[in-house]
């Protein structure tokens, strides 16, 4: 039984998230925060069991399916499981006055009465955020860091894979460390990304296994909205927006071009598969992510034109992992991938967001883009780039560096 209860007292939006986060983390619970693009409201699912792993299950999408976040990895594995947090407490800013918890929930017995005790402010139970509370930490190894040497070897090595005709299109990625600013609060960091990124998706998870990640992606997966829309996007090619330009005015070579057209076109092989033909392309056009310029195509299917229920669940199926974040043809480019990397990507490239919530009938998925790994000392960036036969490994190191920036920004403060 789901209960919408009245949250007591006058503190802001800001102070009750941090309530709730002290919550999850004093009791070694998952808990997920999130931001939509162009919104103005901070959600978050808290779950009271912290086994919140479905390992090697892809999340259904429909209006009937279990409500919750999910943060799947780029390759399901046992160091990396997939997870779905169920929305066991969940809390929107946008109405400050509710707190929705889910009484039927495992552990909902002892904790469901344990946190509003947390939460009353007339409680000598009521408890304050610090930033040193401890933020999960993944238990696996911090991984290899490539030089701008190795990494330029991967560039030439993958374009010579494509010359030989082992793949059309490979997409090359590299992780780099930045010690954490003095007195480094994650949450702060969380609502800073917020402010930066209006049209970003912005996340900060912690769970259990997982460790702890925040982003700002520009990138949907998969998208169903509650008036019935479908929607996913091609988002490819990357420049640096110049100061005192707009968007519209950039020029694109031709190795962008063919890099965003490839992804297009693995969108159109997905809906194919499913012999769907009824569907609304937009696009390339050139949109602004942070500091970087990308190309984007727009894929639109109106669900209540076309019977189709489970073309959510089906296409989320077909499209992880992109061609944006592996390569085409879609199996040769992951194998490449693993064989040539050199370290595990975790959820780097992979994927999350809310399944049914705040209400149900909708879903907003997104590609775990522009996004790093909190560790006690430091944060671990991610940052990839889509080879062709063009690629030249001083321009892709600079294009990673670039894209290093935007969740990055915020270590500098």
């Amino acid at each position: 039984m789901r209960s919408r209860l009245t949250w007591p007292g006058t503190s802001s939006a800001p102070e009750r998230l941090r309530q709730l986060v002290a919550f999850a983390l004093q009791h070694g619970l998952p808990v997920a925060l999130w931001r939509l693009p162009n919104a103005e409201a901070v959600q978050l699912c808290l779950s009271f069991s912290a086994e919140a792993a479905l390992i090697g299950l892809t999340p259904a999408l429909e209006p009937t399916a279990p409500a919750g976040f999910a943060f799947f990895p780029f390759r399901d594995t046992d160091h990396n499981p997939a997870l779905f947090l169920p929305a066991d407490v969940v809390f929107n800013t946008e109405h400050l006055e509710l707190l929705e918890v889910n009484e039927d929930a495992e552990g909902a017995d002892t904790l469901a009465p344990a946190l509003l005790e947390w939460l009353n402010p007339n409680s000598f139970s009521a408890q304050q955020y610090n930033p040193s509370l401890p933020w999960h930490i993944s238990p696996q190894p911090v991984p290899h860091m490539a030089p701008q040497e190795e990494y330029a070897a991967l560039v030439r090595r993958s374009v010579e894979a494509i010359e030989n005709g082992e793949v059309l299109k490979v997409v090359s990625s590299r992780a780099a460390s930045q010690p954490l600013p003095p007195h480094f609060d994650a949450l702060n960091a969380f609502l800073e990304l917020t402010r930066r990124y209006p049209t970003a998706f912005c996340s900060l998870v912690s769970a259990p296994g997982a460790g702890t990640w925040l982003g700002a992606t520009p990138e949907i997966l998969a998208q169903v909205t509650q008036d019935g829309k479908f929607c996913t996007m091609a988002l490819a090619g990357t420049q640096p927006l110049q100061p005192g330009h707009k968007p519209s005015e950039a020029i694109w070579r031709q190795k962008e071009i063919e890099e965003q057209a490839l992804v297009a076109r693995y969108v159109v092989s997905c809906f194919k598969q499913l012999r769907l033909r009824d569907y609304q392309e937009t696009g390339p056009r050139t949109v602004a992510a942070g500091e970087v310029l990308h190309l984007r195509t727009d894929f639109m299917v109106d669900l209540r034109k076309v019977p189709f229920p489970t073309l959510g669940t089906d296409m989320l199926r077909l499209l992880h992992p992109t061609s944006a974040v592996g390569g085409m043809p879609r199996q040769a480019a992951l194998d490449f991938i693993e064989k040539h990397e050199g370290y595990d990507r975790a959820y780097y490239s992979g994927f999350l967001g809310p399944v049914n919530l705040p209400q149900p009938g909708a879903a907003h998925l997104f590609v775990n883009l522009r996004c790093f790994q909190l560790r006690p000392t430091e944060a671990i960036l991610y940052a990839g780039t889509g080879l062709t036969i063009d690629s030249d490994p001083a321009r892709e190191w600079q294009e990673t560096e670039l894209k290093l920036r935007t969740a990055g920004a915020i270590l500098h403060e």
